[in-house]
């Protein structure tokens, strides 16, 4: 008997690696942020999150933000999208050129006022002017929601208070969905669940998913929302992470790991593993310390046996 899992024909990933992941390190010089992009563009992937324009006393690893951008022309066929957590943040992204934007509301109310300094309610009523400042300069307005299953301050996140983020988003013009496990606690049936629900008050909206590995469920949250057809997923190259504002968040779901269990079952990931891998590489050498991926430490399945 043959047992097939329901999975997508492909995904679209989009890489996080040097916005996510190099969030939390010691800030690094531009050049090799460059030269990271550089290697995660030769892999072949058509997504990925250059960049955060927010405050750089908050977060210093991000002060090159404008740096970055004015570099990403050399590669026109990708899709750069970067982060913002406030109109001001999200107008300095337009001047600097990025179309296309994150905008963060936490779902759970501490650990909103530790990231943006706001609750909840507050953050989620910037949508609108940021949305049009977008849409204005012809670009997409995704609103990630953090914490959406647990917070480290408040506990675990009710689902009410995603959903009413997720309706106000749309209403608001957000153009796509993105649901965070910031802390990484998240399993695959609450990972489930909350999507089903999510799309429910949301018909039509496409919802992503970006899962932190803290506990090693990553991988597993990601496998069951792909069964369920999410095919818009976050990962890291080496599995860089973590927020800075989230006590315990470590990082995420490392690429080279979300291509392997990929491609090893038959979705089109359109990435090179081996590429990934090296580009791995550079970046646990640009960090100065060990990065959690297996692929990279391990590599991928043999295709050939030893001489």
């Amino acid at each position: 008997m043959t047992t097939t899992l329901p999975l997508p024909t492909a995904v679209n990933l989009r890489e996080v690696g040097p916005r996510d992941g190099l969030q939390i390190e010691r800030p690094i010089p531009t050049a090799r942020k460059l030269r990271l992009l550089e290697l995660l563009v030769s892999s072949g992937l058509k997504r990925i999150e250059a960049t955060a324009f927010v405050s750089p006393r908050a977060v210093p690893a991000m002060a090159d933000a404008r740096e970055v951008a004015a570099a990403l022309h050399q590669w026109p066929d990708v899709h750069w999208s970067a982060l913002v957590a406030s109109e001001g943040g999200a107008q300095r992204a337009l001047d600097a050129g990025v179309r296309n934007l994150e905008y963060v509301v936490s779902a759970a109310d501490g650990h909103s006022l530790a990231n943006v300094k706001r609750k909840t309610a507050e953050a989620l009523a910037g949508v609108a002017r940021i949305a049009d400042l977008v849409h204005q300069a012809g670009g997409t307005c995704e609103v990630i929601v953090a914490t959406a299953w647990d917070c480290p301050f408040d506990g675990p996140t009710p689902a009410d208070r995603v959903l009413h983020i997720a309706r106000e988003s749309v209403s608001q013009g957000a153009d796509t969905l993105c649901l965070a496990d910031t802390i990484g606690t998240a399993t695959p049936r609450r990972v489930v669940q909350l999507i089903e629900d999510v799309r429910e008050i949301a018909p039509g909206i496409p919802v992503g998913l970006h899962m932190h590995n803290t506990r090693g469920a990553g991988l597993a949250g990601i496998l069951a929302a792909m069964q369920i057809g999410v095919v818009d997923i976050d990962a890291s190259v080496g599995g860089l992470g973590g927020c800075p504002f989230a006590p315990g968040a470590s990082g995420n779901v490392p690429t080279e790991e979300l291509v392997y269990l990929c491609e090893d079952m038959g979705v089109a990931t359109g990435a090179d593993l081996d590429v990934l891998v090296e580009a791995a590489r550079f970046a646990q050498e640009a960090v100065g310390r060990p990065l959690p991926s297996g692929v990279l430490k391990a590599g991928g399945r043999p295709l050939t046996s030893p001489a």
